[in-house]
């Protein structure tokens, strides 16, 4: 593999993070540095875990020279066709067995990449990322006011890790054996980033190396997903209305300081900006107050600290009431498409028929992947490769765990891992090596990046996907990547015995091992912490396993989805219920439309067209006057005429009792989205 196949996998790398950050982050109208930021953590942590497996097999083949070094050969008699003369080449060859190995990265390519590589992300996770975090949040209404403000709130982050860099650096000075030189000083905080890294990875791949087999093994149960629908529903009800009444709160104060601070006054600017953050319908209502003529008693005007505080709360209020809105009705589809598939597993017909088609299906489904198709992947299929795909990712977990608990072993090797490395190696089958190297790594990092996307920590950190993570998460998430890769890559070399430090064993080191440092220098971090520390995953999976930190979490009353639970069982009847109520509310909607357009092409009305015997006039459906004019046409309607058009378009009206009354919220918060409306006369029809 040359350059140019290096090229290849970082171009494809970079598109795999900008795919993920155009899912999760909304590339038009969030802040350009915010998603450059992301971009680049995300894309450099995604670039070490493809490019480690060929570092491997390129330090294997290393290795594989310096074992088996240049030989002579005896000279060697090569005649012409008329074996007259003879000449004789004191040639050198190299074993066979040392063949380069098609992904070979030519010297000194590795090393500068990983130092650019490596150094970037650190700097981005301990120094620009923080910065930028506070950035974003901050209220202030100018960029030298949000620089403060992010200043001051990095000071004490930042403080603490000088307190400790000084406090360790006064250590090693006054430690007899030490003599502290850049290099060792150098390696001394690399040390220190990648033990941080090692803790919180623990925690994070214990977590995941159980619940992701569980996932897809219980997510071959249509029941168990349709009742994890309702449980969310439940939930999603609440936040939905919870994000609507704290919305509403933030909107009464915005409307407050509008009213009370005039156009002439210098806060006028900054009240401007925090209007333009407020949705549309909020604007329209706010600004057609008249602030000038206003009469009463006036509020007292704000100051500018309150007024940067209410910016805050008002970006974080809408971008609740955002993700709600946008995450309900996909909810509801997915609760629906669940319901669906129950109906369609016991109906005879052998094609899914989906509830509430949808109109934007594109070549795929029309061609492909047809309703007969759906039908076996839905109700034949599905289940029996879910289950097939938890069992290896089961029997990965199971490796993953075992190895961790024995990779300090080297005699004899009982790491699975490095058994599978160690027989490839024997054999020189570069290719094996890089694919078990690729997979293995690829599986660690699946289960702890998936883990970083799946926590929650209340309204601070959460990742939507839909284009409604905010800021704040975004940065975040790249700050958790940047932090975990290392150990977790340091770790993956540990488990294959590539990692002189914690193997003991005297080989070539991998390039990405090189710029680390030896670790050996500090012995109780490197004969200690790293090797007995992973021991903990053993532990954490137990404690996953029996679902120990979900109700802790239900005990302090973050409810979280567990089967065998009371609480659990009256969401999920709670959430059966309101999607039963929005099935009606949509199928009502999509009955009344269909009324109306049969109505349109029953009496000739086609949308906003209505027929006069002196030709075509235009009547809008907002129109409040009762007599329609037609400048180009001399005639103009009659008094009988405007009343059976008025009777018609009564007519195609929706009486239905759901769209007709506002919605309401039961006590406990719970939202409901219907109501019982008074009848109405055309009800019936």
């Amino acid at each position: 593999m040359s350059a140019a196949g290096l090229a290849v996998v970082v171009v494809v790398v970079f598109f795999l993070a900008l795919y993920l950050l155009q899912r999760y982050g909304d590339l038009r109208k969030q802040q350009r540095m915010v998603l450059l930021g992301t971009l680049l953590s995300w894309y450099l942590c995604f670039l070490i875990v493809f490019i480690l497996p060929l570092d491997v097999s390129t330090t294997i083949y290393k290795q594989c020279l310096v074992d088996n070094p240049l030989t002579p050969v005896t000279p060697a008699r090569r005649s012409n066709q008329t074996d007259e003369s003879f000449s004789v080449y004191p040639t050198v060859r190299i074993p066979q067995a040392c063949e380069e190995p098609w992904s070979y990265i030519p010297d000194g390519i590795l090393p500068v990449f990983w130092r650019v590589v490596y150094w970037t992300s650190q700097f981005l996770t301990w120094l620009l990322l923080p910065f930028m975090q506070s950035y974003a949040r901050s209220g202030a209404f100018s960029r030298v006011g949000k620089m403060k403000t992010a200043l001051f709130e990095n000071a004490l982050y930042y403080g603490t890790y000088l307190l400790i860099f000084i406090s360790l650096l006064i250590y090693l000075a006054t430690h007899p054996k030490w003599h502290l030189t850049w290099s060792q000083l150098h390696t001394i905080g690399i040390t220190a980033a990648n033990t941080w890294g090692l803790f919180l990875l623990v925690l994070l791949l214990g977590y995941g190396l159980v619940e992701i087999p569980r996932s897809y093994w219980l997510s071959s149960s249509h029941g168990y997903l349709l009742d994890k629908a309702y449980f969310k529903a439940a939930k999603m009800a609440t936040e939905k209305a919870e994000a609507e009444e704290n919305l509403d709160d933030v909107m009464e104060e915005v409307a407050g300081c509008h009213e009370s601070v005039r156009y002439n006054h210098s806060l006028r600017k900054c009240v401007d900006t925090i209007l333009t953050k407020c949705p549309s319908d909020y604007q329209e209502e706010m600004r057609g107050r008249d602030v000038e003529s206003s009469s009463g008693e006036q509020n007292a005007i704000p100051t500018k600290i309150r007024l940067i505080k209410l910016h805050k709360k008002v970006i974080s209020a809408v971008q609740r009431y955002k993700q709600a809105q946008v995450q309900w009705p996909i909810l509801l589809d997915q609760a629906f498409h669940l319901e669906d598939v129950a109906k369609s597993q016991s109906s005879p017909v052998r094609r899914f028929t989906h509830s509430f088609p949808s109109e934007h299906h594109g070549w795929i489904h029309r061609f492909i992947f047809t309703p007969a198709v759906e039908w076996y992947w839905e109700c034949v299929f599905r289940q029996g490769f879910y289950k097939l795909l938890a069992v290896v990712l089961c029997l990965l977990s199971a490796a993953v765990v075992w190895s961790e608990c024995t990779f300090f072993n080297t005699n004899p090797v009982l790491s699975l891992f490095a058994v599978f490395v160690q027989m490839a190696e024997k054999q020189h089958n570069y290719i094996c090596i890089e694919m078990v190297c690729f997979v293995s790594i690829l599986f660690l990092c699946f289960c702890v990046y998936s883990t970083v996307f799946r926590i929650r920590v209340f309204h601070y950190y959460h990742l939507v996907p839909h284009h409604q993570t905010d800021a704040y998460s975004l940065q975040f998430s790249g700050m958790l990547f940047c932090r975990l890769t290392p150990p977790l890559c340091l770790n993956f070399l540990g488990l294959i015995h590539m990692d002189s430090a914690i193997s003991h064993q005297d080989r070539i080191q991998t390039s990405y091992t090189s710029i680390m440092g030896s670790m050996r220098l500090l012995s109780f971090i490197s004969d200690g912490f790293y090797i007995y520390y992973p021991m903990l995953i053993l532990l954490l999976c137990f404690a996953t396993f029996y679902s120990l930190g979900s109700r802790c979490l239900n005990l302090l009353g973050l409810h979280q989805y567990i089967t065998d639970d009371d609480f659990t069982s009256d969401l999920v009847d709670e959430g059966r219920e309101l999607i039963r109520r929005e099935r009606r509310k949509r199928n009502k909607a999509e009955d009344g439309e269909n009324r109306r357009w049969a109505r349109r092409e029953r009496y000739g009305v086609s949308g906003t067209t209505g027929r006069t015997r002196g030709g075509y006039t235009e009547i809008k459906d907002n129109q409040s006057s009762p007599v329609t004019q037609n400048k180009k046409s001399v005639i103009p309607f009659t008094r009988q005429d405007v009343e059976s058009e008025e009777q018609q378009r009564h007519l195609l009206q929706d009486n239905s009792s759901d769209e007709g009354s506002p919605n309401r919220r039961s006590t406990g918060g719970r939202y409901l989205s219907l109501s019982h409306s008074q009848t109405r006369l055309f009800d019936d029809v």
